[in-house]
């Protein structure tokens, strides 16, 4: 399955840390989001070119990123530099792991696979932004979006009647209600399942704490609407779970 053109979110930035891995989804595609030890972000295809093992079930050392499998580590481009087995052998410049222009902004980690001379602007940095969580659903896109623009605004700020879902791109929205913005990345996982990226547009020193939890409480809202959404796809019910 193809990827669709533009910027797709594939976490939250604050879940995954320097010197840690991730493995996720984008239209049924496996991929593995990794930090290396001084904090930059990469997006990769979840696998290693040697056996297939999935490099998320890896380690990272530094700026490396080593399978499980048999040790083979690759630099930040995606070049083999290391085979334990044969530690003296100039590693062959054709050994590579294929790689993704990679962005932080509004919360999140996005990444596209367009070429370079058509690529879109990646989506437009709010400034700070809080991190809450990270829905997933066993439904379309367009279905927990629907969703979504369904669920009361009391749980995000009491006493408010009325929200507002704007569309930024196919894959960012805001959610607006009472005069504070929740920044929202959808992540199409495949043609049954998605997820969606919480984050709160603000300061920290304002959204920390207290103003997390009212909005995690948005998303648990969220979470038990999406289990009596009526089937959509493949027979099977939209179930949500928050991480």
């Amino acid at each position: 399955m193809s990827l669709a053109p533009g910027w797709h979110p594939v976490a939250l930035s604050g879940s995954i840390d320097p010197g840690t891995s991730a493995g996720t989804l984008l239209n049924g595609r496996e991929y593995v989001v990794w930090r290396d030890t001084s904090g930059v972000a990469h997006v990769w295809e979840d696998r290693c070119p040697h056996r297939g093992m999935k490099l998320s079930f890896g380690f990272v050392r530094g700026d490396h990123i080593a399978c499980l499998y048999h040790g083979w580590q690759y630099d930040t481009a995606g070049r083999c530099r290391y085979i334990p087995a044969h530690p003296d052998l100039e590693v062959p410049a054709t050994i590579t792991v294929p790689v993704f222009a990679t962005v932080e902004s509004c919360g999140m980690i996005w990444t596209t696979t367009d070429p370079e001379s058509g690529r879109s602007a990646p989506p437009a940095d709010a400034g700070q932004a809080v991190p809450v969580a990270t829905l997933y659903a066993d439904c379309d896109a367009t279905t927990l979006l629907d969703t979504v623009r369904s669920l009361p605004p009391e749980p995000f700020v009491p006493g408010a009647t009325e929200l507002s879902l704007a569309r930024k791109s196919d894959t960012l929205w805001h959610l607006t209600v009472g005069g504070g913005t929740l920044l929202l990345g959808l992540q199409r996982l495949s043609e049954t399942r998605s997820a969606l990226h919480v984050a709160i547009a603000g300061p920290a020193v304002e959204h920390r704490g207290a103003r997390q939890a009212q909005v995690f409480g948005w998303v648990r809202v969220l979470r038990y609407r999406l289990r009596s959404v009526p089937v959509t796809v493949a027979g099977r019910s939209a179930l949500a779970e928050a991480v």
